[in-house]
């Protein structure tokens, strides 16, 4: 199976299952393990592992193989590995907490139906839902993980 059809091939499972935000990006100058990474969002665990599910089911019935997959137990993030392109498969917040478009930002974008995806949830999702998600982005440790976090340093330096 060539490069061009896996991906389509790919593109094509993720929109089937409703994933948002597809990103295909071409890594061949920035390592030598894999072509091509795919970066998708699940809304939940239950669609987050349908999405993977679906994406290994289209690539087998395309005569492709699936090396493997990691994840799939938690749903938070799924890696599926296909040889020349590896999809992750990430809960909206797990993508923002991660940005594996950042880390990876030397890779160069090459999906056009990434951009027709994205248009087409902005137009169907009103503003109000994009700016309430934001919060929960950024919300890195809840006070009550803190005073965890403390208690047990003060406890720690009482027994030295």
């Amino acid at each position: 199976m060539t490069l061009t059809k896996l991906v389509k091939t790919i593109v094509a499972a993720l929109e089937e299952i409703k994933a948002r935000d597809v990103e295909v990006l071409d890594v061949t100058k920035i390592t030598a393990l894999f072509d091509r990474m795919i970066i998708a969002s699940g809304d939940s665990t239950r669609q987050t592992k349908a999405i993977a599910n679906n994406v290994a089911e289209s690539v087998r019935a395309a005569g492709g193989k699936v090396y493997g997959m990691e994840g799939e137990q938690n749903g938070e993030w799924i890696l599926v590995d296909l040889g020349d392109v590896l999809v992750h498969v990430m809960q909206v917040a797990v993508r923002a907490h991660y940005n594996l478009e950042e880390l990876w930002a030397e890779g160069i974008k090459v999906n056009k139906a990434s951009a027709r995806l994205a248009r087409s949830k902005a137009i169907a999702e009103p503003p109000a839902i994009k700016r309430r998600a934001a919060p929960v982005r950024a919300k890195a440790v809840s006070p009550v993980e803190k005073n965890k976090v403390a208690k047990t340093k003060l406890d720690s330096s009482d027994e030295v």
